[in-house]
């Protein structure tokens, strides 16, 4: 019996109906989120403008695939196969070949919000000024906490490096011990 290759074991391991849930809803993150946040990137450094164009309609088919996910997703979380079928859906989106995202975008999204444009506008900026107002009512709170996340933040940075680096301390943190007694007694006698 020939060996198999570990894609295709991995690959075998994903597809598999009866695979955990774990499994599979990782993968749908990492080719949801994961490859498109890097892919975007590059096209953002390399400035490419067909490329910025792809991972924007990408993403405007991934965040429409979202919202309808969200309110659905008590009921449709309990099909067979569901994450199975949302891996692939996800592949369609982002394969150059048949260029998915930008199908439901022209075919479904971009009517959709062309039509509904107007009312989609007010309630944006109702919700940009609600947004504001209660930040700049809340400021002090918001400073406060963030004083606090900081120092929580910095006290886990501390934390986590003596558990990694149990033997080194900063210097200027150190704080030194006693003398021992038999330290002490030598130099009692010194004098």
């Amino acid at each position: 019996m020939a060996l198999l290759g570990s894609n295709e074991v991995g690959l075998r391991v994903l597809l598999y109906p009866f695979s955990t849930n774990v499994v599979v809803r990782t993968a749908c993150c990492s080719v949801g989120v994961v490859l498109p946040v890097y892919s975007t990137f590059k096209a953002i450094e390399t400035r490419d403008q067909s490329e910025q164009q792809r991972w924007l309609v990408y993403w405007a088919a991934y965040g429409s695939f979202s919202v309808a996910e969200t309110f659905a997703d008590r009921l449709i979380s309990w099909f067979p196969l569901y994450y199975h079928m949302k891996l692939a859906f996800l592949i369609w989106l982002q394969l150059p070949s048949v260029n998915g995202a930008r199908q439901l975008y022209t075919g479904h999204i971009r009517p959709f919000l062309l039509r509904h444009q107007t009312r989609l506008d007010q309630i944006v900026g109702f919700l940009y000024r609600q947004m504001g107002k209660f930040f700049s009512a809340r400021e002090a709170e918001l400073q406060f906490a963030k004083a606090i996340g900081t120092k929580i933040i910095v006290s886990a940075n501390h934390i986590v490096r003596d558990i990694i680096h149990p033997n080194q301390s900063p210097a200027n943190s150190m704080i030194e011990a006693p003398p021992r007694p038999e330290e002490a007694s030598d130099s009692d006698h010194e004098e």
